[in-house]
């Protein structure tokens, strides 16, 4: 067990801050990218992501969905770095989200984009970097050296920054306030304590994170950082698709953690968990409304959006710390480097 703070511990505390870098830092490039979505009116959008920001990507999704009523669609990065494929993408625009800013496939897929004539804005937390240089406009994340080898800040401001870009684009006043208020809810949001969950998982070897909306992408982090921090076997699924097969693999004492944010879904996520812990699933859920399952602690945002980002924050201590308890060295993952290029 490591004896001193670690990075990711430092860089989970760190988030609050980072957010506020992000507003205040990048507003000028915030409101570039989004006013270029308002003059080129998309009508669908594509994401570019691998990994940890791919789970952002899917968040920002269902954002642009919800507010802006646009269809978006994770690409493949090989399209244009395997197979060449010739996209027809004039009428829409692309996000690439990419820490580094360097992965050759991530850059290719951007660049065929840009090429193809699609309004392309990458979120990247490197400037200048190939990602920005392929892209028509880059965002800089401002979350500042990552230097644990899990993402966590960086993937915090991913989302921050696509969610400021929509409501610039938008021009959706709620949405702006709640962005805004973002950073004082991340202090808060660090600070909670989720460790009646590592105190119950006990000898778990393997665990659903579940979702829906724009909680199915914290779900989808969450079980990532699962397996990279602590060898542990993880699998995210929508709060309604667990139920189409997986949930024949939930037996007693079955770790389930659910994400519910305070939305239009959560009556119907709730009402799932609960059942899963009726029938002896060691069942959790971020929700006042659950009365089978165990209630994790969370910060309510007054945004059904931003409301389902703060999740992310207790999660990552929670896990940060379960990591080390298990012997693990949550800033060098085993097989693990901080910056994975891929062709």
């Amino acid at each position: 067990m490591l004896t001193n703070m670690t990075y990711m511990r430092k860089e989970i505390d760190e988030a609050p801050e980072a957010a506020a870098r992000l507003l205040e830092g990048s507003a000028s490039e915030i409101a570039a990218a989004g006013r270029a979505l308002r003059e080129k009116d998309p009508a669908f959008l594509i994401t570019i992501a691998r990994g940890s920001s791919d789970h952002a990507a899917t968040f920002i999704k269902y954002a642009v969905e919800l507010t802006a009523g646009r269809p978006v669609a994770s690409l493949g990065p090989s399209l244009a770095s395997i197979y060449g494929a010739n996209l027809q993408l004039a009428g829409g625009a692309a996000i690439a989200i990419s820490q580094s800013g360097k992965s050759p496939d991530i850059v290719a897929m951007a660049d065929a984009a840009t090429k193809a004539g699609a309004v392309t804005i990458a979120l990247t937390n490197t400037l200048p970097s190939p990602i920005a240089t392929a892209s028509t406009y880059a965002v800089n994340l401002n979350a500042g050296p990552e230097l644990a080898v899990a993402a966590t800040k960086s993937f915090v401001n991913s989302i921050v920054a696509g969610l400021a870009v929509l409501s610039e684009w938008t021009g959706d006043e709620s949405l702006k306030a709640a962005v805004r208020g973002l950073p004082e809810h991340f202090e808060k949001a660090v600070k909670l304590d989720w460790s009646e969950l590592a105190h119950e998982l006990g000898d778990a070897e393997s665990l659903y994170m579940l979702g829906r909306g724009p909680a199915l992408a914290i779900a989808s982090e969450a079980a990532l950082k699962f397996k990279e921090t602590s060898n542990m076997h993880a699998e995210a699924y929508s709060s309604a698709e667990v139920l189409h097969g997986p949930v024949a693999l939930v037996e007693r004492r079955f770790p389930v953690v659910t994400f519910a944010a305070r939305d239009a879904a959560e009556a119907s996520v709730v009402e799932i968990v609960d059942g899963l812990a009726a029938k002896g699933a060691l069942a959790f859920a971020t929700s006042d409304k659950v009365k089978e399952a165990r209630r994790l602690p969370f910060i309510a945002t007054g945004h059904p959006i931003t409301d389902a980002l703060a999740l992310i924050l207790p999660f990552y201590g929670f896990v940060e710390a379960w990591s080390r308890s298990k012997g693990f060295d949550p800033d060098a993952p085993v097989a693990l480097k901080k910056v994975t290029e891929t062709l």
